[in-house]
């Protein structure tokens, strides 16, 4: 950024004597038009440092005994306890939330995607046993409207808050004709902790584990661009639109924005409690896409569809769309946000574990010998 200015020549040069005066952008020579300032190029710093102001209460409540000093440095501190494990490995995850922004943005809701942020960084650091310990986040806009930007920071607080990691800082920067002043990205990078032999995968997967699904809370955050095109394009329908199926009156655009279920202290828990082998969450790729991550060549896992029911709302995009099981597959969740694979002596009390919790959990299938693939058998329960 260049501001065009003067020095005041009694200020900067002038005769021994002078007065000298501090000098600023502002100050120029009599008569001069104003120097351009970085708000006339579309950027508020001020507005930048409220929109900071606003949510630091927020990021209070996401602190760690670890954390050192406060937001407004120019790197978050976070000191590791060492002495609590033998051998600590460093686990990092970064990501986004995709499309799903076009909907918050049309809807003017931002308060929900900053938890959908969150769940996409901490439940990939959770799939190799690793605690999720603090987040950064970014977000670019167009302009930077203070309150806007505390909403969807609120969001990203309350999903490190459910995660149990402290957001230790992040960026907000502003990118007039780059972004209209209406749109804004966000994305975020996570790092987590996890005892060196202790860490989940597929070297620990044997013949005979049980796979156990978690369900999802909706679309969650993948698949969005393929959603926006088959219901709001094609489809015409409207983000106003009460769905009987969705119940109690509830829209397209509310079941759109359904933040995505956080894991992670669900998943860190079943770990004290059953021999969990992996985890595989699911997102771009769907249910085969990821499982297939965590399986040894020499094993196959079998999935059976009939087990449980997707949500009303993948119903509505296959219907709308044309669109083939194949493609659902490779694409969205179909109703389960994370597979575990644990003992088949833990299966029952995995399941007993999640349902405490408030995690609806069942058995989807088993491991077997194979060549490294997911089967995908049965059909989903409809009706």
């Amino acid at each position: 950024m260049t501001h065009v200015s003067e020095r005041n020549s009694a200020g900067a040069n002038g005769a021994e004597g002078a007065d000298r005066q501090p000098w600023t952008a502002a100050a120029g020579r009599s008569g001069r038009k104003r120097t351009v300032t970085y708000a006339d190029a579309g950027v508020s710093i001020h507005a930048g440092e409220r929109a900071v102001e606003l949510l630091k209460s927020k990021v209070k409540k996401t602190t760690r005994p670890e954390v050192m000093g406060d937001l407004g440095g120019f790197a978050g501190l976070f000191r590791l306890n060492t002495g609590k494990y033998k051998s600590p490995i460093l686990a990092s995850s970064t990501d986004g939330v995709g499309t799903k922004l076009v909907i918050a943005q049309q809807l003017d809701i931002h308060d929900t995607i900053g938890i959908d942020l969150v769940a996409m960084v901490v439940d990939d650091l959770v799939a190799c046993g690793a605690e999720p310990l603090f987040l950064l986040d970014y977000i670019a806009c167009g302009e930077v409207v203070p309150d806007k930007v505390a909403e969807i920071g609120a969001g990203i607080a309350d999903g490190c808050r459910y995660a149990g990691c402290a957001l230790l800082g992040g960026e907000t920067a502003e990118h007039p004709g780059v972004l209209r002043p209406d749109e804004y990205d966000v994305s975020a990078t996570g790092v987590g902790v996890v005892e060196e032999s202790e860490i989940l995968g597929r070297d620990r997967v044997e013949i005979g584990d049980a796979v156990i699904a978690m369900r999802s809370s909706g679309l969650h955050s993948n698949g969005y661009s393929l959603v926006r095109h088959v219901l709001l394009g094609a489809g015409r329908m409207r983000l106003d639109t009460v769905v009987d199926d969705f119940g109690k009156q509830r829209t397209l655009g509310e079941e759109l924005l359904t933040p995505t279920k956080i894991y992670a202290k669900d998943c860190l828990g079943l770990i004290e409690e059953t021999d969990v082998r992996a985890f595989s969450h699911v997102t771009g790729g769907g249910i085969p896409g990821n499982l297939v991550r965590i399986l040894p060549e020499h094993v196959d896992a079998v999935v059976d569809r009939s087990t449980w029911r997707p949500q009303s709302i993948f119903d509505l995009i296959q219907a709308k769309g044309r669109i083939d099981d194949v493609e659902m597959e490779a694409t969205f969740n179909m109703g389960v946000g994370m597979f575990a694979i644990v003992s088949s002596d833990d299966a029952d009390r995995a399941m007993a574990y999640l349902t405490g919790r408030g995690v609806e959990a069942w058995q989807v299938g088993e491991v077997i010998e194979g060549t490294g693939q997911v089967q995908m058998v049965g059909q989903y329960t409809r009706g």
